[in-house]
């Protein structure tokens, strides 16, 4: 489906990353006014305004709306790293409550106030059945459990127009985590950790653009929260199989036992306890990767009109072409 166009000012938070970066340059395509929020550190904008401030700087970030009156708040920014609960909270949580606050205090007619979760809030499926909205919220680890915190401070707010909406898997042009796997195959290896079965919902990341400029703009979606993804699930095997035929590399497939994940992640850890930085490679992301199905299906948001137009073999070969263009492979 065509991805929605915008009118009127929007601010985004996150653009430095995946899913932010891509939904800010979807909207400077379409001539949209866009102001990007950095954290203080991070590298200016690649394209577009932006600013920097601290998450914890309740007044900057009320400034900002208070002069830019945006039309549309997109908060897509996220830790995904962390030592302890803490770490989530101070980045997950702490800049929800203060841009959702400011928007409250200095301009609550805003259009729409999107806040992007995750299906880690939900916390794990079965193999059998994927997670729909009405299903309980149980988060395993603390990320999950962070999202989940943000999410109901969220859904608390009765003076503005919000909606949260919750990816699964997203992977494609400018991804670094999904990478890794083209990387390896690109090498010439096929790499399972006792994952081989499991499951997981993934979403290309076009798709979770446009899923996310529909829901921004439709009327029933207001108060309400969706899943994203492509409609499938599918097991690592079937994802790593697609990446080996699009990259057309003989490849060598390894069965590793899933101990040497548990392994890792302790090296994660105590390199972390050595240097202080937080790895994305930890005791709490080996729970999730343990977990036998990552999996959740997108009805609600189909039911208003929303279609994922890349399946699974369009969108691996859109990313690999994209990685080789720019000499990432």
């Amino acid at each position: 489906m065509d991805t929605p166009k915008l009118d009127g000012k929007a601010i985004i938070t996150g653009a430095s990353g995946f899913i932010g970066g891509r939904l800010r340059d979807t909207l400077l395509d379409q001539g949209v006014d866009v102001l990007t929020v950095r954290r203080k550190g991070s590298p200016p904008a690649k394209r577009g305004r932006s600013i920097e401030l601290s998450y914890e700087d309740f007044d900057g970030i009320a400034r900002m709306i208070r002069e830019e009156k945006p039309a549309w708040v997109f908060h897509v920014a996220g830790v995904t790293k962390g030592v302890t609960y803490a770490d989530f909270r101070k980045g997950n949580v702490t800049p929800t409550r203060n841009l959702l606050e400011a928007v409250c205090q200095e301009h609550p007619d805003v259009q729409r106030f999107v806040h992007v979760s995750s299906l880690a809030c939900y916390g794990p499926s079965t193999l059998d059945s994927p997670h729909v909205e009405s299903n309980p919220r149980r988060p395993v680890e603390y990320y999950g459990e962070s999202k989940l915190e943000a999410e109901r401070l969220v859904e608390a707010e009765k003076r503005v127009a919000w909606t949260i909406l919750r990816p699964c898997g997203v992977y494609g042009p400018g991804d670094i985590d999904y990478f890794k796997l083209f990387q390896q195959v690109e090498r010439g290896f096929d790499i399972y950790f006792g994952n081989r079965k499991r499951l997981f919902s993934a979403l290309f990341v076009d798709d979770a653009v446009s899923a996310i400029l529909f829901a921004a703009t439709h009327p029933e979606t207001v108060g309400k929260g969706f899943f994203l993804c492509d409609g499938v699930p599918v097991s690592w095997e079937t994802f790593q199989r697609e990446v080996v035929s699009a990259s057309g590399r003989k490849v060598r497939t390894l069965d590793l036992p899933g101990f040497l994940v548990d392994l890792a992640s302790l090296g994660g850890e105590l390199a972390t306890k050595i240097d202080g930085k937080p790895r994305l490679f930890n005791r709490q992301k080996a729970i999730m990767g343990s977990c036998d199905a990552w999996t959740c299906r997108s009805d609600a948001l189909r039911s208003l009109g929303w279609e994922s137009t890349f399946d699974l073999e369009r969108g691996v070969r859109t990313a690999i072409e994209w990685y080789r263009d720019r000499q990432w492979l």
